[in-house]
């Protein structure tokens, strides 16, 4: 599954998101990167919990 998090402008906002998604239950692999903005996630977490865990983090997840 792939998302997008315009918002991320930094290694910090990297670091926020990827520990905000590791958490959640059914992913198994996180992979953020700050120059496409795109989170690849293996595994199959529910995707609303997904978008509100990055929320809460401070980040706004979309769809790709």
């Amino acid at each position: 599954m792939k998302i997008k998090v315009s918002d991320m402008t930094c290694q910090h906002c990297v670091k926020r998101v990827e520990d905000a998604v590791k958490k959640i239950s059914g992913v198994k692999k996180v992979k953020v990167d700050l120059k496409t903005k795109e989170v690849d996630i293996t595994g199959e977490p529910d995707k609303n919990i997904l978008f509100s865990a990055i929320k809460e983090a401070g980040y706004q997840a979309e769809d790709l």
